[in-house]
């Protein structure tokens, strides 16, 4: 039985969010130059997308750029800026004959004014797809999310809008960037790091973790496979016990 055909898909996590760690390695151990690193990312990303959506997966978010990327080489951030442009024209046929639905969170007007043209541009295209929502974090940061949050809500409380004693979890959740997306349940990362790199840390509260040593380009639809089947696994216990679940 392939792994495929293992997975049970009335318990398939609703979103997968993926860190997409170690394009620069892959390329560098090949004796390429890290644009090619990240063309072949480009591909991985395609092959996850489809994977996704023919399980049914209802919610994939993808790290593609975080605030502190911004630190890299300008030549480097005008290669990635580039391949996100093409990325976008050369993909939105395929989001609308998969009817998937292309959102993106983050600093997007930090983002240059060609790319966030071409990317409101399939935004748009793709808004009314329900097949699977694929969000970009672009220009994201965990950190700089929270604390617009927290001025958003200061401002509110500040002109009597929001009581302070009111301010549960659904007004914070509704002020972030992922407002219109559920809590993460898978989070993956690749490239053998263990760390969360400031991405959705409120999103990721009780989300199963999954780390592997695959480097991105090399990530295909066997290897989520394994990450979903390694989810399945686990016992989801949201502060409960086990046999409080069981009853």
């Amino acid at each position: 039985m392939s792994l495929k055909e293992q997975i049970n898909t009335s318990k398939l996590p609703d979103h997968i969010a993926i860190i997409m760690d170690g394009n620069g390695r892959w390329a560098k151990k090949r004796g390429f130059f890290r644009n090619i690193g990240h063309e072949s990312g480009a591909k991985s990303v395609k092959k996850i997308v489809e994977a996704c959506a023919e399980l049914n997966v209802k919610f994939l978010t993808l790290y593609a750029f975080s605030t502190e990327n911004w630190n890299r080489p300008k030549l480097e951030i005008d290669l990635l800026m580039k391949l996100l442009i093409s990325s976008l024209k050369k993909e939105l046929k395929t989001l609308q004959k998969n009817n998937i639905k292309l959102h993106a969170i983050g600093n997007i007007n930090s983002l240059p004014d060609t790319v966030s043209k071409e990317l409101s541009d399939v935004i748009e295209k793709t808004k009314d797809n329900t097949r699977l929502t694929l969000t970009l974090a672009l220009s994201y940061g965990s950190r700089e999310e929270i604390i617009k949050t927290i001025k958003e809500i200061s401002l509110k409380v500040k002109n009597n809008l929001i009581s302070p004693e009111n301010i549960d979890i659904s007004i914070i959740n509704n002020h972030l960037y992922t407002r219109n997306l559920p809590e993460v349940d898978l989070l993956i990362r690749t490239s053998g790091e263990q760390r969360i790199s400031n991405f959705l840390l409120w999103q990721i509260a009780y989300a199963e973790l999954y780390f592997t040593d695959v480097l991105w380009p090399d990530f295909g639809k066997e290897n989520l496979y394994e990450a979903i089947l390694n989810y399945q696994k686990r016992e989801r216990r949201f502060g409960k016990t086990s046999e409080q679940l069981n009853e």
